[in-house]
């Protein structure tokens, strides 16, 4: 005779099969997404409705998820997981640079009553979609058509940079979240010393997010021109990149320039550090932006430069995959694995 099922596991059954809250909460703005299961190991849920918000325009997430879920009408929700960028404590609370506002998931939790609502790394959550990413979604930068067994790293700068590695296990893929983005910046050539140089005259540590992100592109851009006597006269990323793509500034392309070269160096650490032989994804909100400026940059050279290790890094594939509602998908596999 089979066993009674337990309170616990009747509802975690209940729970897998209504659909629920995944956010994916960046430095920029928020995706969230009102998704379901499917019972398909190869792609588990389905987004049924999906916004993005602007961070700037709310007090905080959870007015955000207040206002997703006004839009629901008719729907009882009370469960889901945010994908944040950050460090996750163990109480619910984020360390973070990025955010506009800290978040805290018990408060938020009490706020709108859920029963259930879960914390992760953006970049973990993002690891735990890249699996389910088609071949038609991607941009192949260098490296084969198929990925040797082993770890697969997924890089995305945007209003910081985030980073994860997702290790195949007997039982399992294991996903590795990391702040490989606050790790010291390293350079490559005498221009990228002497900017890194005027980076360091307002703090002793440059982190590689401080370069590779959004508002390290501006970072970039306000040295070069202080290197080379020239008065700044863009003020956001956007602004930079569509100069840089333009052609007409000198400043603007010395410093996506930059940007592709230092990402490419970067990487490739990254990929002997990790020993990412599986495969490696970037995502992030600027790349698909500048998509065919990285491929026509350094950015491959730069990564296959390391000496000895050329010919191992020749053997890693390297995509760009658009960002768009990985982090939501994401979120909510990595909730779905979390009621097993």
């Amino acid at each position: 005779m089979a066993a009674s099922p337990t309170p616990q596991s009747t509802a975690h059954r209940h729970a897998a099969r209504d659909a629920f809250i995944a956010a994916d909460v960046g430095g920029t703005h928020v995706r969230i997404g009102l998704v379901e299961p499917t019972g398909d190991a190869a792609h588990p849920v389905r987004v049924l409705e999906y916004r993005k918000y602007a961070c700037a325009d709310h007090p905080g997430l959870a007015e955000i998820v207040e206002d997703f879920l006004a839009g629901l009408p008719g729907r009882r929700v009370d469960a889901g997981a945010i994908a944040s960028a950050g460090y996750a404590l163990g109480d619910g609370t984020v360390i973070t640079a990025n955010l506009p506002w800290p978040i805290s998931l018990e408060r938020i939790r009490a706020r709108l009553g859920f029963r259930d609502f879960r914390l992760v790394n953006d970049f973990e959550a993002v690891a735990h979609a890249a699996a389910q990413v088609d071949a038609s979604e991607v941009l192949r930068l260098t490296g084969p058509d198929a990925a040797a067994p082993g770890p697969m790293l997924i890089v995305g700068p945007g209003t910081g940079l985030g980073a994860a590695v997702r290790i195949p296990t007997a039982h399992g893929p294991v996903v590795l979240a990391t702040e490989a983005g606050q790790a010291a910046l390293t350079t490559g050539n005498a221009s990228e010393m002497a900017l890194l140089r005027e980076l360091q005259r307002d703090r002793t540590h440059v982190p590689i997010e401080h370069a590779l992100s959004g508002p390290g592109l501006l970072h970039l851009y306000r040295a070069v021109c202080a290197l080379h006597g020239h008065a700044p006269v863009h003020a956001a990323p956007g602004e930079v990149t569509a100069a840089a793509i333009a052609g007409g500034d000198a400043p603007a392309r010395a410093a996506l320039d930059a940007f592709c070269g230092l990402l490419g160096s970067t990487i490739g650490d990254m990929a002997l550090l990790y020993g990412a032989h599986g495969g490696i994804y970037l995502a992030g909100g600027i790349l698909p932006q500048i998509r065919h400026y990285l491929m026509g940059s350094d950015f491959v050279a730069r990564f296959l430069d390391k000496g000895p290790m050329r010919e191992a890094l020749e053997r890693i594939p390297v995509n760009l995959v658009e960002h768009g509602q990985l982090g939501v998908v994401g979120a909510a596999s990595w909730y779905l694995d979390r009621l097993d």
